[in-house]
C-alpha cells in the first residue's frame, strides 16, 4: 500500500513525538495502521510525503542510489540572478559536500491553486520575493534550504509537490489518498 499525503506546514514526520513541548504528528491525520513514511519532510516544509507499509517499496523510494526526482515549489527571499541559477544547476559545494546539480526554473508568479500556508509567510515590503521551482536527485538534510540560501536566496516557504512519478495533484492540506505502487519505482535488480 501507499499513502500520497499533503503534509502541513508545522507537522512531524512521524507519528509520536516525545519532545517536552509536543508537536503536531503524522497521527493527527492519518489513521491507517502499520504505514510510516518513506522518507521524510522538515517540520517547517509542506507538500507531498509517501507512507507505505513495505519495507522494499520504502526502500526504494528513498536510496539515494536510485536518485529519485524530488520537485518543490520554493519562495526565496530575493530576485534569483542569473548567476544563481546557474550555480543550482551546476551543484553546490555545501559543508557536507558539492550536491549533484538541479533543475531549476523561475516562476512569474505565485503558482495557481496553492494554499495559503498557516501561518503566513512573513511579509516585507522592501523586500521582494520569487518563486522557483526546483528538482533534486538526492535527499540531504534540509538540501534545498541550503542550497538556495548558498547563492543568497534564503528560503521562505518550501513544498514538495512531486517525488519521482508521484505527484501531489490537487490534494488538500492534512488531506491524503492510497494508490497502488507503480511498477515502474525503481528497484534492484538481483545478481
Amino acid at each position: 500500500m501507499l499513502l500520497l499525503f499533503n503534509k502541513p506546514y508545522g507537522v512531524l514526520c512521524q507519528f509520536t513525538d516525545h519532545s517536552a513541548t509536543p508537536r503536531r504528528t503524522l497521527a493527527e491525520f492519518i489513521d491507517v495502521p502499520d504505514v510510516y513514511a518513506a522518507g521524510r519532510l522538515d517540520y517547517d516544509s509542506e507538500g507531498l510525503l509517501l507512507l507505505t507499509d513495505d519495507g522494499a517499496l520504502a526502500h526504494r523510494l528513498t536510496d539515494p542510489r536510485h536518485r529519485l526526482p524530488k520537485t518543490y515549489l520554493v519562495q526565496v527571499e530575493g530576485v534569483p540572478s542569473d548567476q544563481a541559477l546557474a550555480a543550482l544547476r551546476a551543484g553546490i559545494a555545501l559543508n557536507d559536500g558539492p550536491t549533484l546539480p538541479a533543475d531549476v526554473e523561475p516562476l512569474d508568479a505565485a503558482p495557481a491553486g496553492l494554499w495559503p500556508r498557516d501561518p503566513p509567510v512573513r511579509f516585507r515590503k522592501t523586500v521582494p520575493d520569487r518563486w522557483l521551482e526546483l528538482t533534486i536527485r538526492e535527499g540531504r538534510n534540509r538540501q534545498v534550504r541550503r542550497m538556495t540560501a548558498a547563492v543568497g536566496l534564503p528560503t521562505l516557504r518550501l513544498v514538495r509537490i512531486r517525488i519521482g512519478e508521484y505527484a501531489l495533484g490537487d490534494l488538500a492540506p492534512g488531506a491524503w489518498r492510497a494508490i497502488m505502487p507503480s511498477p515502474s519505482v525503481p528497484h534492484r535488480s538481483r545478481r
